[in-house]
């Protein structure tokens, strides 16, 4: 007598599917920031068991202590192997570097204007699609607020960075 191909196949297919379980991952156990799947370890120092999902831990590497200085050293802001800049050609990168910042305040000052004047303290003015539609016309009002906050916010980064450039020489 012939056995059906589908009672063949019903053992095959129980193993394919218990076996991979019993190649799954060992439990793990979370120590406060460590992961552990050693569950003698874990008891002693009181872990929780993790649940839910893999855990992939990897060691991360120490970063090097600085070397020892000597009193009195200063510290230097590159490494020793760093090219030494002459102090002239300093000076000039450190003024065309303002000359470039304060061109950029000039052009992001010229926009915050034209977008206090476009937002109008809050009404804009309407256009014929936002007569038609007025939610267009809340969400452009949205839009420019948003951008009058940005080009704020660039303004104030600008002048920090003119800030730290020193006062300019002239």
């Amino acid at each position: 007598m012939k056995r059906p191909f589908s009672t063949l196949l019903l053992p095959w297919l129980a193993v394919a599917v218990l076996v991979p379980s019993a190649w799954a991952q060992d439990r793990i156990y979370r120590c406060g920031n460590e992961y552990t799947n050693n569950a003698s370890q874990a008891k002693e120092r009181g872990c929780k068991l993790v649940e839910g999902g893999n855990v992939t831990v990897l060691q991360g590497a120490r970063p090097n202590a600085p070397a020892a200085q000597a009193p009195g050293a200063a510290a230097s802001a590159s490494p020793p192997s760093a090219p030494r800049v002459d102090n002239s050609d300093q000076r000039a990168r450190d003024a065309d570097a303002r000359v470039i910042l304060e061109s950029e305040l000039r052009k992001a000052e010229t926009r915050l204007a034209e977008l206090r004047r476009e937002y109008n303290n809050g009404e804009p003015e309407r256009n014929a699609l936002d007569l038609r539609n007025p939610q267009r016309y809340m969400e452009r009002t949205a839009e420019i607020k948003a951008n009058l906050a940005r080009t704020e916010s660039d303004i104030a980064g600008i002048r920090r960075e003119l800030g730290r450039l020193g006062p300019a020489s002239r």
